[in-house]
Protein backbone atom coordinates (compact mmCIF):
# COMPACT_ATOMS: atom_id res chain seq x y z
CA UNK A 1 0.00 0.00 0.00
CA UNK A 2 2.80 2.41 0.94
CA UNK A 3 4.59 1.73 -2.32
CA UNK A 4 1.40 2.40 -4.33
CA UNK A 5 0.82 5.67 -2.47
CA UNK A 6 4.38 6.77 -3.13
CA UNK A 7 4.03 5.80 -6.78
CA UNK A 8 0.77 7.75 -6.99
CA UNK A 9 2.38 10.81 -5.46
CA UNK A 10 5.31 10.53 -7.83
CA UNK A 11 2.93 10.31 -10.77
CA UNK A 12 1.04 13.38 -9.60
CA UNK A 13 4.23 15.28 -9.03
CA UNK A 14 5.39 14.38 -12.54
CA UNK A 15 2.13 15.61 -14.04
CA UNK A 16 2.33 18.86 -12.09
CA UNK A 17 5.93 19.34 -13.22
CA UNK A 18 4.91 18.80 -16.85
CA UNK A 19 1.88 21.03 -16.43
CA UNK A 20 3.67 24.01 -14.83
CA UNK A 21 5.43 25.22 -18.02
CA UNK A 22 2.10 25.13 -19.86
CA UNK A 23 0.44 27.33 -17.26
CA UNK A 24 3.39 29.72 -17.21
CA UNK A 25 3.30 29.96 -21.01
CA UNK A 26 -0.42 30.70 -21.05
CA UNK A 27 -0.08 33.25 -18.24
CA UNK A 28 2.76 35.02 -20.03
CA UNK A 29 0.78 35.07 -23.22
CA UNK A 30 -2.36 36.40 -21.50
CA UNK A 31 -0.43 39.24 -19.85
CA UNK A 32 1.48 40.26 -22.97
CA UNK A 33 -1.20 39.99 -25.66
CA UNK A 34 -3.02 43.33 -25.58
CA UNK A 35 -5.69 42.17 -28.01
CA UNK A 36 -6.81 39.25 -25.89
CA UNK A 37 -10.48 39.68 -25.03
CA UNK A 38 -10.43 37.54 -21.86
CA UNK A 39 -7.86 38.41 -19.18
CA UNK A 40 -7.05 36.59 -15.97
CA UNK A 41 -9.07 37.68 -12.99
CA UNK A 42 -5.85 37.67 -10.96
CA UNK A 43 -4.53 40.60 -12.98
CA UNK A 44 -7.62 42.68 -12.26
CA UNK A 45 -8.21 41.88 -8.60
CA UNK A 46 -4.55 42.22 -7.59
CA UNK A 47 -2.81 44.46 -10.14
CA UNK A 48 0.97 44.40 -10.60
CA UNK A 49 1.27 41.08 -8.72
CA UNK A 50 1.55 38.04 -11.03
CA UNK A 51 1.35 34.51 -9.68
CA UNK A 52 4.63 32.64 -9.92
CA UNK A 53 5.82 29.23 -8.92
CA UNK A 54 7.22 30.80 -5.74
CA UNK A 55 3.82 32.08 -4.63
CA UNK A 56 2.72 30.36 -1.39
CA UNK A 57 0.33 27.47 -1.92
CA UNK A 58 -2.28 28.90 0.43
CA UNK A 59 -2.25 32.21 -1.46
CA UNK A 60 -2.79 30.58 -4.83
CA UNK A 61 -5.59 28.41 -3.48
CA UNK A 62 -7.32 31.41 -1.91
CA UNK A 63 -7.04 33.46 -5.09
CA UNK A 64 -8.67 30.73 -7.17
CA UNK A 65 -11.89 30.78 -5.13
CA UNK A 66 -15.26 32.38 -5.96
CA UNK A 67 -15.20 31.56 -9.67
CA UNK A 68 -11.60 32.58 -10.34
CA UNK A 69 -10.62 28.92 -10.68
CA UNK A 70 -13.02 28.31 -13.56
CA UNK A 71 -11.96 31.47 -15.40
CA UNK A 72 -8.30 30.56 -15.02
CA UNK A 73 -8.81 26.97 -16.21
CA UNK A 74 -10.89 28.06 -19.23
CA UNK A 75 -7.64 29.32 -20.74
CA UNK A 76 -6.50 25.69 -21.05
CA UNK A 77 -7.59 22.69 -23.08
CA UNK A 78 -9.58 19.74 -21.71
CA UNK A 79 -6.54 17.58 -20.99
CA UNK A 80 -4.61 20.48 -19.51
CA UNK A 81 -7.64 21.41 -17.39
CA UNK A 82 -7.78 17.90 -15.93
CA UNK A 83 -4.07 18.05 -15.20
CA UNK A 84 -4.55 21.47 -13.57
CA UNK A 85 -7.19 20.08 -11.24
CA UNK A 86 -4.84 17.24 -10.34
CA UNK A 87 -2.18 19.85 -9.65
CA UNK A 88 -4.52 21.69 -7.31
CA UNK A 89 -5.20 18.46 -5.45
CA UNK A 90 -1.47 17.95 -5.13
CA UNK A 91 -1.12 21.47 -3.76
CA UNK A 92 -3.79 20.68 -1.16
CA UNK A 93 -1.74 17.70 -0.05
CA UNK A 94 1.36 19.89 0.15
CA UNK A 95 -0.57 22.46 2.20
CA UNK A 96 -1.55 19.74 4.67
CA UNK A 97 2.10 18.69 4.90
CA UNK A 98 3.08 22.32 5.62
CA UNK A 99 0.48 22.43 8.39
CA UNK A 100 1.95 19.29 9.93
CA UNK A 101 5.43 20.82 9.62
CA UNK A 102 4.27 23.89 11.54
CA UNK A 103 3.35 21.64 14.48
CA UNK A 104 6.87 20.23 14.79
CA UNK A 105 9.18 21.35 17.61
CA UNK A 106 11.08 24.59 17.04
CA UNK A 107 14.53 23.98 15.56
CA UNK A 108 17.70 24.89 17.47
CA UNK A 109 18.51 27.47 14.77
CA UNK A 110 15.19 29.22 15.31
CA UNK A 111 15.67 29.11 19.08
CA UNK A 112 19.05 30.84 18.76
CA UNK A 113 17.48 33.39 16.43
CA UNK A 114 14.73 34.06 18.97
CA UNK A 115 17.29 34.68 21.73
CA UNK A 116 19.15 37.13 19.47
CA UNK A 117 15.94 38.96 18.58
CA UNK A 118 14.96 39.22 22.26
CA UNK A 119 18.34 40.79 23.08
CA UNK A 120 18.15 43.27 20.20
CA UNK A 121 14.61 44.30 21.12
CA UNK A 122 15.69 44.53 24.76
CA UNK A 123 18.26 47.19 23.85
CA UNK A 124 15.47 49.15 22.12
CA UNK A 125 13.20 48.87 25.14
CA UNK A 126 15.68 50.43 27.57
CA UNK A 127 15.68 54.00 26.13
CA UNK A 128 11.93 53.77 25.47
CA UNK A 129 11.30 52.89 29.11
CA UNK A 130 13.33 55.93 30.17
CA UNK A 131 11.74 58.38 27.71
CA UNK A 132 8.14 57.18 28.06
CA UNK A 133 8.14 55.86 31.62
CA UNK A 134 10.55 56.67 34.40
CA UNK A 135 11.78 60.13 33.37
CA UNK A 136 8.24 61.62 33.12
CA UNK A 137 7.58 60.22 36.61
CA UNK A 138 10.76 61.80 37.96
CA UNK A 139 9.83 65.10 36.30
CA UNK A 140 6.20 65.02 37.45
CA UNK A 141 6.88 66.84 40.74
CA UNK A 142 8.78 69.65 38.99
CA UNK A 143 6.91 70.24 35.71
CA UNK A 144 3.36 71.08 34.68
CA UNK A 145 1.39 68.77 32.41
CA UNK A 146 1.99 71.20 29.55
CA UNK A 147 5.75 70.89 30.05
CA UNK A 148 5.37 67.12 30.25
CA UNK A 149 3.50 67.31 26.93
CA UNK A 150 6.57 68.99 25.45
CA UNK A 151 8.79 66.20 26.77
CA UNK A 152 6.32 63.63 25.39
CA UNK A 153 7.36 64.76 21.90
CA UNK A 154 10.51 62.66 22.44
CA UNK A 155 8.44 59.53 21.69
CA UNK A 156 7.38 60.71 18.22
CA UNK A 157 10.43 59.47 16.24
CA UNK A 158 9.40 55.90 17.01
CA UNK A 159 6.10 56.57 15.27
CA UNK A 160 7.61 58.44 12.32
CA UNK A 161 10.44 56.04 11.42
CA UNK A 162 8.71 55.25 8.14
CA UNK A 163 10.13 58.53 6.78
CA UNK A 164 13.70 57.17 6.75
CA UNK A 165 13.10 53.40 6.66
CA UNK A 166 13.73 53.22 2.86
CA UNK A 167 17.24 54.53 3.50
CA UNK A 168 17.82 51.72 6.02
CA UNK A 169 16.48 49.15 3.55
CA UNK A 170 18.44 50.44 0.56
CA UNK A 171 21.88 51.48 1.79
CA UNK A 172 24.12 48.86 3.39
CA UNK A 173 27.51 47.20 3.19
CA UNK A 174 27.43 43.70 1.66
CA UNK A 175 30.59 42.90 3.60
CA UNK A 176 29.00 43.65 6.99
CA UNK A 177 25.47 42.51 6.14
CA UNK A 178 22.25 44.20 5.12
CA UNK A 179 20.85 44.49 8.66
CA UNK A 180 24.07 44.58 10.68
CA UNK A 181 25.19 47.59 8.63
CA UNK A 182 22.62 49.61 10.59
CA UNK A 183 22.23 47.69 13.85
CA UNK A 184 25.92 47.91 14.79
CA UNK A 185 26.40 51.71 14.38
CA UNK A 186 23.01 52.48 15.92
CA UNK A 187 23.73 50.41 19.03
CA UNK A 188 27.17 51.98 19.38
CA UNK A 189 25.53 55.40 19.18
CA UNK A 190 22.89 54.43 21.78
CA UNK A 191 25.66 53.33 24.13
CA UNK A 192 27.57 56.58 23.55
CA UNK A 193 24.51 58.79 24.12
CA UNK A 194 23.71 56.92 27.35
CA UNK A 195 27.30 57.36 28.50
CA UNK A 196 27.05 61.10 27.81
CA UNK A 197 23.75 61.31 29.65
CA UNK A 198 25.17 59.45 32.67
CA UNK A 199 27.74 62.24 33.02
CA UNK A 200 25.23 65.10 32.65
CA UNK A 201 21.86 63.80 33.83
CA UNK A 202 22.23 65.03 37.40
CA UNK A 203 22.73 68.60 36.19
CA UNK A 204 19.64 68.34 33.98
CA UNK A 205 17.41 66.72 36.60
CA UNK A 206 18.31 69.06 39.47
CA UNK A 207 16.49 71.97 37.77
CA UNK A 208 14.40 70.30 35.05
CA UNK A 209 12.09 73.30 34.59
CA UNK A 210 15.10 75.19 33.20
CA UNK A 211 16.25 72.32 30.97
CA UNK A 212 13.01 71.01 29.44
CA UNK A 213 14.16 71.68 25.89
CA UNK A 214 17.57 70.09 26.42
CA UNK A 215 16.04 67.02 28.06
CA UNK A 216 13.55 66.73 25.22
CA UNK A 217 16.31 67.01 22.61
CA UNK A 218 18.55 64.40 24.25
CA UNK A 219 15.81 61.82 24.72
CA UNK A 220 14.36 62.52 21.27
CA UNK A 221 17.79 61.75 19.81
CA UNK A 222 17.98 58.55 21.82
CA UNK A 223 14.54 57.39 20.67
CA UNK A 224 15.38 58.37 17.07
CA UNK A 225 18.48 56.14 17.09
CA UNK A 226 16.58 53.26 18.70
CA UNK A 227 13.82 53.60 16.10
CA UNK A 228 16.40 53.32 13.31
CA UNK A 229 17.79 50.17 14.87
CA UNK A 230 14.23 48.81 15.10
CA UNK A 231 13.77 49.14 11.34
CA UNK A 232 16.78 46.92 10.71
CA UNK A 233 15.81 44.39 13.40
CA UNK A 234 12.26 44.08 12.02
CA UNK A 235 13.65 43.34 8.57
CA UNK A 236 16.18 40.84 9.96
CA UNK A 237 13.43 38.99 11.87
CA UNK A 238 11.75 38.05 8.58
CA UNK A 239 14.85 36.15 7.43
CA UNK A 240 16.30 34.98 10.76
CA UNK A 241 13.29 32.78 11.53
CA UNK A 242 11.95 29.99 9.35
CA UNK A 243 8.65 30.65 7.60
CA UNK A 244 6.55 28.40 9.86
CA UNK A 245 7.84 30.19 13.00
CA UNK A 246 7.51 33.79 11.80
CA UNK A 247 4.64 34.40 14.23
CA UNK A 248 7.15 34.09 17.07
CA UNK A 249 8.92 37.24 15.87
CA UNK A 250 6.19 39.26 17.57
CA UNK A 251 6.69 37.19 20.74
CA UNK A 252 10.41 38.02 20.72
CA UNK A 253 9.52 41.66 20.24
CA UNK A 254 7.08 41.53 23.15
CA UNK A 255 9.54 39.81 25.50
CA UNK A 256 12.51 41.98 24.50
CA UNK A 257 10.76 45.36 24.38
CA UNK A 258 8.74 44.76 27.54
CA UNK A 259 11.76 43.52 29.49
CA UNK A 260 13.82 46.56 28.49
CA UNK A 261 10.90 48.93 28.96
CA UNK A 262 9.96 47.74 32.43
CA UNK A 263 13.59 47.43 33.52
CA UNK A 264 13.92 51.15 32.72
CA UNK A 265 10.49 52.02 34.08
CA UNK A 266 9.20 50.07 37.06
CA UNK A 267 12.35 48.23 38.13
CA UNK A 268 14.40 51.42 37.97
CA UNK A 269 11.75 53.49 39.80
CA UNK A 270 11.63 50.89 42.57
CA UNK A 271 15.41 50.76 43.11
CA UNK A 272 15.67 54.52 42.64
CA UNK A 273 13.28 55.07 45.57
CA UNK A 274 15.03 55.69 48.89
CA UNK A 275 12.01 54.31 50.78
CA UNK A 276 12.08 51.09 48.74
CA UNK A 277 15.81 50.65 49.29
CA UNK A 278 15.53 51.14 53.05
CA UNK A 279 12.46 48.92 53.35
CA UNK A 280 13.91 45.96 51.46
CA UNK A 281 17.58 46.51 52.19
CA UNK A 282 18.69 46.81 48.57
CA UNK A 283 21.25 49.27 47.15
CA UNK A 284 19.97 52.65 45.99
CA UNK A 285 20.20 52.96 42.17
CA UNK A 286 20.82 56.37 40.62
CA UNK A 287 19.81 57.36 37.11
CA UNK A 288 23.45 58.10 36.31
CA UNK A 289 24.58 54.62 37.38
CA UNK A 290 21.72 52.97 35.50
CA UNK A 291 22.60 54.78 32.25
CA UNK A 292 26.27 53.86 32.66
CA UNK A 293 25.40 50.17 33.09
CA UNK A 294 23.33 50.03 29.91
CA UNK A 295 25.90 51.94 27.89
CA UNK A 296 28.42 49.20 28.71
CA UNK A 297 25.82 46.51 27.89
CA UNK A 298 25.20 48.13 24.48
CA UNK A 299 28.93 48.10 23.72
CA UNK A 300 29.30 44.42 24.70
CA UNK A 301 26.32 43.24 22.61
CA UNK A 302 27.46 45.30 19.64
CA UNK A 303 31.01 43.94 19.69
CA UNK A 304 29.69 40.37 19.93
CA UNK A 305 27.39 41.05 16.99
CA UNK A 306 30.26 42.51 14.98
CA UNK A 307 32.82 39.74 15.52
CA UNK A 308 30.87 36.57 16.36
CA UNK A 309 27.50 36.74 14.57
CA UNK A 310 27.55 36.31 10.82
CA UNK A 311 24.54 37.52 8.90
CA UNK A 312 23.34 35.18 6.18
CA UNK A 313 23.64 36.80 2.79
CA UNK A 314 20.22 37.57 1.37
CA UNK A 315 19.52 36.36 -2.12
CA UNK A 316 19.81 39.20 -4.63
CA UNK A 317 16.32 40.11 -5.82
CA UNK A 318 14.50 42.80 -7.66
CA UNK A 319 13.82 44.32 -4.22
CA UNK A 320 17.37 45.68 -4.02
CA UNK A 321 16.04 49.05 -5.08
CA UNK A 322 17.28 52.57 -4.97
CA UNK A 323 15.99 54.83 -2.22
CA UNK A 324 13.60 56.44 -4.69
CA UNK A 325 12.38 53.00 -5.73
CA UNK A 326 11.59 52.03 -2.14
CA UNK A 327 9.62 55.25 -1.58
CA UNK A 328 7.65 54.52 -4.76
CA UNK A 329 6.96 51.02 -3.44
CA UNK A 330 5.67 52.46 -0.17
CA UNK A 331 3.31 54.72 -2.09
CA UNK A 332 2.12 51.79 -4.20
CA UNK A 333 1.43 49.80 -1.01
CA UNK A 334 -0.47 52.71 0.54
CA UNK A 335 -2.72 52.90 -2.54
CA UNK A 336 -4.02 49.35 -1.94
CA UNK A 337 -7.58 49.67 -0.65
CA UNK A 338 -7.18 47.04 2.06
CA UNK A 339 -4.00 48.75 3.29
CA UNK A 340 -5.95 52.00 3.54
CA UNK A 341 -8.61 50.21 5.60
CA UNK A 342 -5.90 48.86 7.90
CA UNK A 343 -4.49 52.38 8.30
CA UNK A 344 -7.89 53.69 9.40
CA UNK A 345 -8.13 50.90 11.98
CA UNK A 346 -4.66 51.70 13.32
CA UNK A 347 -5.14 55.44 13.39
CA UNK A 348 -8.41 55.47 15.33
CA UNK A 349 -8.61 52.06 17.01
CA UNK A 350 -6.65 53.16 20.10
CA UNK A 351 -8.65 56.28 20.92
CA UNK A 352 -10.53 54.44 23.65
CA UNK A 353 -7.29 53.50 25.42
CA UNK A 354 -5.33 56.73 24.90
CA UNK A 355 -6.43 58.64 28.02
CA UNK A 356 -5.86 55.63 30.26
CA UNK A 357 -2.35 54.96 28.96
CA UNK A 358 -1.25 58.60 28.89
CA UNK A 359 -2.57 59.97 32.19
CA UNK A 360 -3.87 57.30 34.60
CA UNK A 361 -0.55 56.45 36.27
CA UNK A 362 0.47 60.11 36.51
CA UNK A 363 -2.86 61.06 38.09
CA UNK A 364 -2.65 58.23 40.65
CA UNK A 365 0.84 59.34 41.68
CA UNK A 366 -0.48 62.90 41.92
CA UNK A 367 -3.22 61.67 44.30
CA UNK A 368 -0.69 60.03 46.59
CA UNK A 369 0.01 56.59 45.10
CA UNK A 370 3.68 55.90 45.82
CA UNK A 371 6.01 55.29 42.91
CA UNK A 372 7.49 52.20 44.58
CA UNK A 373 3.98 50.74 45.07
CA UNK A 374 3.26 51.31 41.39
CA UNK A 375 6.57 49.63 40.56
CA UNK A 376 5.63 46.58 42.67
CA UNK A 377 2.26 46.35 40.92
CA UNK A 378 3.86 46.38 37.49
CA UNK A 379 6.61 43.95 38.56
CA UNK A 380 3.92 41.47 39.57
CA UNK A 381 2.24 42.11 36.23
CA UNK A 382 5.36 41.49 34.12
CA UNK A 383 5.27 37.62 34.10
CA UNK A 384 1.65 37.74 32.99
CA UNK A 385 2.65 39.89 30.01
CA UNK A 386 5.23 37.31 28.96
CA UNK A 387 2.60 34.57 29.24
CA UNK A 388 0.15 36.71 27.30
CA UNK A 389 2.72 37.25 24.56
CA UNK A 390 3.35 33.53 24.20
CA UNK A 391 -0.35 32.65 24.17
CA UNK A 392 -1.16 35.38 21.66
CA UNK A 393 1.60 34.12 19.35
CA UNK A 394 0.09 30.63 19.52
CA UNK A 395 -3.41 31.96 18.86
CA UNK A 396 -2.12 34.02 15.92
CA UNK A 397 -0.80 31.02 14.01
CA UNK A 398 -3.00 29.89 11.15
CA UNK A 399 -5.40 31.65 8.82
CA UNK A 400 -6.77 34.18 11.35
CA UNK A 401 -3.84 36.01 12.97
CA UNK A 402 -6.07 38.94 13.99
CA UNK A 403 -8.28 36.71 16.11
CA UNK A 404 -6.56 37.51 19.47
CA UNK A 405 -6.45 41.21 18.57
CA UNK A 406 -10.22 41.21 18.08
CA UNK A 407 -10.85 39.13 21.21
CA UNK A 408 -8.86 41.51 23.44
CA UNK A 409 -10.45 44.70 22.10
CA UNK A 410 -13.55 44.72 24.31
CA UNK A 411 -11.76 43.82 27.58
CA UNK A 412 -9.06 46.45 26.97
CA UNK A 413 -11.72 49.08 26.32
CA UNK A 414 -13.55 48.06 29.48
CA UNK A 415 -10.40 48.25 31.63
CA UNK A 416 -9.68 51.70 30.21
CA UNK A 417 -13.14 52.87 31.29
CA UNK A 418 -12.61 51.28 34.71
CA UNK A 419 -9.36 53.25 35.08
CA UNK A 420 -11.36 56.46 34.70
CA UNK A 421 -13.42 55.60 37.79
CA UNK A 422 -10.30 54.45 39.69
CA UNK A 423 -8.78 57.91 39.25
CA UNK A 424 -12.04 59.71 39.99
CA UNK A 425 -12.77 57.76 43.20
CA UNK A 426 -9.15 57.26 44.28
CA UNK A 427 -9.12 57.07 48.13
CA UNK A 428 -7.04 59.20 50.41
CA UNK A 429 -3.63 57.84 51.29
CA UNK A 430 -2.55 55.55 52.78
CA UNK A 431 -4.58 53.16 50.65
CA UNK A 432 -5.85 49.90 52.10
CA UNK A 433 -4.37 46.50 51.27
CA UNK A 434 -7.62 45.48 49.59
CA UNK A 435 -7.56 48.47 47.24
CA UNK A 436 -3.89 47.84 46.45
CA UNK A 437 -4.70 44.22 45.53
CA UNK A 438 -7.56 45.52 43.34
CA UNK A 439 -5.11 47.85 41.55
CA UNK A 440 -2.74 44.93 40.93
CA UNK A 441 -5.56 42.79 39.50
CA UNK A 442 -6.70 45.66 37.28
CA UNK A 443 -3.12 46.28 36.10
CA UNK A 444 -2.58 42.59 35.29
CA UNK A 445 -5.76 42.17 33.24
CA UNK A 446 -5.46 45.55 31.52
CA UNK A 447 -1.87 44.97 30.42
CA UNK A 448 -2.65 41.36 29.49
CA UNK A 449 -5.30 42.52 27.02
CA UNK A 450 -2.90 45.17 25.70
CA UNK A 451 -0.14 42.58 25.20
CA UNK A 452 -2.48 40.17 23.41
CA UNK A 453 -3.51 42.94 21.03
CA UNK A 454 0.09 43.99 20.43
CA UNK A 455 1.29 40.46 19.64
CA UNK A 456 -1.78 39.72 17.52
CA UNK A 457 -1.37 42.77 15.29
CA UNK A 458 2.41 42.25 15.08
CA UNK A 459 1.90 38.65 13.98
CA UNK A 460 -0.53 39.86 11.33
CA UNK A 461 2.02 42.42 10.10
CA UNK A 462 4.70 39.71 9.92
CA UNK A 463 2.39 37.43 7.96
CA UNK A 464 1.41 39.96 5.28
CA UNK A 465 4.78 41.76 4.91
CA UNK A 466 6.76 41.09 1.76
CA UNK A 467 10.18 39.77 2.94
CA UNK A 468 11.81 41.30 -0.15
CA UNK A 469 11.32 44.75 1.43
CA UNK A 470 10.80 43.43 4.94
CA UNK A 471 12.22 46.31 6.97
CA UNK A 472 10.28 48.96 5.08
CA UNK A 473 7.01 47.03 4.88
CA UNK A 474 7.06 46.14 8.59
CA UNK A 475 7.96 49.72 9.45
CA UNK A 476 5.11 51.06 7.29
CA UNK A 477 2.55 48.94 9.14
CA UNK A 478 4.08 49.52 12.58
CA UNK A 479 4.26 53.27 11.96
CA UNK A 480 0.51 53.58 11.69
CA UNK A 481 -0.19 51.40 14.72
CA UNK A 482 2.33 53.45 16.75
CA UNK A 483 0.86 56.73 15.53
CA UNK A 484 -2.56 55.55 16.64
CA UNK A 485 -1.32 55.50 20.23
CA UNK A 486 1.01 58.50 20.01
CA UNK A 487 -0.88 61.31 18.29
CA UNK A 488 -3.61 61.67 21.01
CA UNK A 489 -1.05 61.81 23.88
CA UNK A 490 -0.01 65.44 23.44
CA UNK A 491 -3.64 66.59 23.34
CA UNK A 492 -4.53 64.51 26.40
CA UNK A 493 -1.71 65.85 28.57
CA UNK A 494 -2.49 69.40 27.44
CA UNK A 495 -6.15 68.80 28.25
CA UNK A 496 -5.43 67.49 31.76
CA UNK A 497 -4.14 70.95 32.70
CA UNK A 498 -7.24 72.64 31.27
CA UNK A 499 -10.02 70.31 32.41
CA UNK A 500 -11.26 69.43 35.87
CA UNK A 501 -11.51 65.83 37.07
CA UNK A 502 -15.27 65.79 36.59
CA UNK A 503 -15.00 67.19 33.08
CA UNK A 504 -12.30 64.65 32.24
CA UNK A 505 -14.59 61.87 33.40
CA UNK A 506 -17.49 63.00 31.23
CA UNK A 507 -15.22 63.62 28.23
CA UNK A 508 -13.57 60.21 28.44
CA UNK A 509 -16.89 58.46 28.97
CA UNK A 510 -18.17 60.16 25.81
CA UNK A 511 -15.05 59.04 24.00
CA UNK A 512 -15.63 55.47 25.17
CA UNK A 513 -19.20 55.53 23.80
CA UNK A 514 -18.08 56.93 20.44
CA UNK A 515 -15.31 54.33 20.18
CA UNK A 516 -17.75 51.51 20.96
CA UNK A 517 -20.02 52.60 18.14
CA UNK A 518 -17.07 52.88 15.77
CA UNK A 519 -15.82 49.50 17.02
CA UNK A 520 -19.04 47.68 16.23
CA UNK A 521 -19.75 49.48 12.97
CA UNK A 522 -16.31 49.49 11.36
CA UNK A 523 -13.20 48.30 13.18
CA UNK A 524 -14.03 44.68 14.05
CA UNK A 525 -15.96 43.85 10.80
CA UNK A 526 -13.15 45.35 8.70
CA UNK A 527 -10.46 43.50 10.67
CA UNK A 528 -12.25 40.19 10.08
CA UNK A 529 -12.38 40.86 6.33
CA UNK A 530 -8.71 41.88 6.14
CA UNK A 531 -7.42 38.72 7.79
CA UNK A 532 -9.23 36.61 5.18
CA UNK A 533 -7.13 38.09 2.36
CA UNK A 534 -4.20 35.97 1.12
CA UNK A 535 -0.67 37.33 1.73
CA UNK A 536 -0.21 37.95 -1.99
CA UNK A 537 -3.02 40.51 -1.91
CA UNK A 538 -0.85 42.76 0.27
CA UNK A 539 2.06 42.90 -2.17
CA UNK A 540 2.84 45.02 -5.19
CA UNK A 541 5.10 44.51 -8.14
CA UNK A 542 8.53 45.94 -7.40
CA UNK A 543 9.90 48.25 -10.05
Amino acid sequence: MSARRNKSKSSKAKKVKEFTPVVDQVMRKSSSDESMAVSSSLNTSIPRTPITSRTPVSSRMAMLEDGDEELELNLLGDQERREARQGLEQEQEEAEELTEHAKRPISSKDKRAMVLLCVLYLIQGVPLGLALGSVPFLLKDHLSYSQLATFALSSYPYSLKLLWSPIVDSIFSPYVGRRKSWIIPMQLTVGSVMLYMSLNVQRLMDNPENHVNELTFVFTSLVLISATQDIAVDGWALTLLSHENLSYASTCQTIGLNTGYFASFTVFLAFNSVEFSEKWGVPHLTLSGYLRFWSIACYLVTFWLLFFKKEDKEVATEADLSIKGVYKTIWAICKLKHVQSLIVIHFFGKLGFAANEAATSLKMVEKGFKREDLAIAVLIDFPFQIIGGYLAASWSRGDRPLRPWIWAFWPRLGFGLMATFIVYYFPKTPISTGFFVFLIVHTVFSSFSSTVQFVGISAFHTRISDPLIGGTYMTLLNTFTNLGGTWPKWFILKGVDALSVATCKVTEAGTELAVKVFLVAYIIPTAKKLQELPPLAWRVKLS
